[in-house]
């Protein structure tokens, strides 16, 4: 981790002070992070207005440390009819977000046509827009061809209707389709095959436990190195860990000489790093390993949310706890899905490897001090709100300081280009 931020926090902005952002990843057919829709968790669905919309987008927009949030991914955001003409979105490099265009309730459905104009000219600004299933009806036949993406929650279909509409939007529309409320590998499995390119959902965070499932050789060496770095063992018994599997070499490398470490002179050898980062960062070094050593079915976008878990709980900790149970709290949130990683319990997880009696605490029974910052990490992923408001009152936390913490782990994780 890059050490300013360990020892000078920077201090998040003020604006958006009762603003709370939540994220859900949206994945492509790689299972890699395609993009992010960010809402407003602190409002229901009717109380969105432009004022809302304006601050949701300049949080996400402006607190993403060196704008790589936005940069690389795709951002997409909820908005409504009277939020569309405000002058918030001059603002908006339209590259940068997808709009979410609500369907008219249906006392006003006499009035789509007149909404059109308005949604016109937001294209040919360059925005894209996303609609939902409902566009594909006939009263919206003036905004289909307007829809760059078409969304079907699976939590309202019925399995036996979904195929019918993937066919429909296939054959009436060139948007990409996306599948949300995917919470199944049997939901992801079906989608899949009726053509649909994107999903969204939290079925790949999910542990698909193999029975008699091993570590394969990658993960043994990393589990290896994981202890001989706790242990605080020789630079040379580590070195032989590395001299035996040259791509653990070249990714400890690669990892150390990203953005998202800050480092001002290249590192060339393992020495090197030893003397430039010490052995506790490495300890998290070799913990960010894990997440790109999954290989087989695990989804790439495991080891994405498993680095943002990391550097959100590393973050949300830096006022409250010391830099050595920081570093702990970056590793309880990579570990977090371990079991999703490796296909196994997180009981036989982290039986292989030896860790702080904190962070096994954390993670096996959601106890101790690191306990409640994994739940607030994980509760910004949700829409549970009770579950989010009772672990931000629980570590006595304002949104906004939250907020900037989930945004910058966000973008953090994007340097990392995990």
């Amino acid at each position: 981790m890059p050490d300013a931020p360990a020892t000078s926090p920077l201090t998040p902005p003020n604006a958006g002070a009762n603003r709370v952002i939540a994220r859900q990843a949206i994945l492509d057919e790689a299972r890699t992070v395609f993009g992010y829709e960010l809402f407003d968790r602190s409002l229901l669905s009717n109380e969105h207005n432009a004022a809302s919309d304006a601050q949701l987008l300049f949080n996400a927009l402006s607190m993403a440390e060196n704008d790589s949030l936005a940069s690389r991914k795709t951002i997409f955001i909820n908005c409504t009819h009277d939020s569309l003409a405000g002058g918030h979105l001059d603002l908006v490099a339209p590259e940068r977000v997808v709009l979410e265009i609500p369907p008219l309730p249906l006392s006003q459905v006499d009035q789509i046509a007149n909404h059109l104009p308005n949604l016109q000219q937001l294209q040919r600004r360059g925005f894209r827009l996303a609609f939902d299933y409902s566009i594909l009806t006939r009263s919206y036949d003036g905004w289909l061809p307007l829809a760059s993406f078409i969304k079907f929650d699976l939590s309202v279909l019925k399995p036996e209707a979904v195929g019918g509409f993937v066919k429909l939007a296939q054959a009436r529309s060139q948007a990409l389709l996306i599948a949300e409320k995917v919470e199944t590998h049997a939901q992801f499995a079906l989608v899949k095959s009726l053509g649909v390119k994107l999903y969204q959902g939290f079925w790949f965070a999910k542990p698909v436990i193999v029975e008699g499932q091993r570590l394969r050789p990658a993960q043994t060496n990393i589990i290896h190195l994981l202890d001989l770095v706790r242990k605080q063992s020789s630079t040379t018994d580590i070195e032989d860990v590395l001299k035996r599997d040259p791509v653990l070499s070249f990714n400890l490398l690669r990892f150390i000489n990203s953005a998202g470490f800050g480092m001002r002179t290249e590192v060339t050898s393992f020495r090197h790093a030893v003397m430039l980062l010490g052995l506790n960062r490495l300890f998290k070094w070799a913990a960010l390993l894990m997440t790109t050593s999954g290989g087989g079915d695990v989804p790439p976008a495991v080891g994405t949310t498993a680095v943002v878990r990391g550097r959100l709980m590393e973050l949300l900790a830096l006022e409250k706890l010391s830099p050595e149970d920081c570093d702990n709290a970056f590793v309880v949130g990579v570990f977090s899905l371990l079991d999703t990683m490796l296909g196994m319990s997180m009981e036989a997880a982290l039986a292989t490897v030896s860790l702080p009696q904190q962070v096994t605490d954390a993670l096996l029974y959601r106890t101790g001090p690191l306990a409640p910052f994994l739940d607030l990490t994980v509760a910004c992923e949700s829409s549970d709100d009770a579950g989010y408001a009772s672990a931000i009152k629980a570590l006595d936390m304002g949104s906004n300081h939250v907020n900037w913490a989930h945004l910058q782990a966000l973008a953090w994780a994007e340097t990392l280009s995990v």
